[in-house]
């Protein structure tokens, strides 16, 4: 997958920052927290993390379905692999 290599490092950095948003989360549940302050980081660290699904959905849909030159076979292979992530995904 060509295509995420391109991307490396602005997807490293935002996985990177979900890490710290995630270890943040932990954090305030060791140090028992205020409730709504740790839903309120799960719900920033949900939200970053669709954040970067939607980013590689987008990317994937460009490299693999919609770019040109795209045989028919490679563009249902392209589509068949997201529509079965899309179904793992909720």
């Amino acid at each position: 997958m060509g295509h995420v290599s391109a991307n490396r490092t602005k997807l490293r950095a935002r996985v990177r920052r979900i890490a710290g948003q995630i270890a943040a989360l932990e954090r305030a549940i060791d140090a028992d927290a205020d409730c709504a302050a740790v839903l309120q980081q799960a719900a920033a660290a949900r939200g970053a993390l669709g954040g970067l699904v939607e980013a590689l959905i987008l990317d994937h849909l460009e490299h693999h379905v919609a770019a040109p030159g795209l045989d028919e076979d490679a563009r249902r292979r392209g589509a068949d692999e997201l529509i079965a992530i899309l179904g793992r995904y909720k």
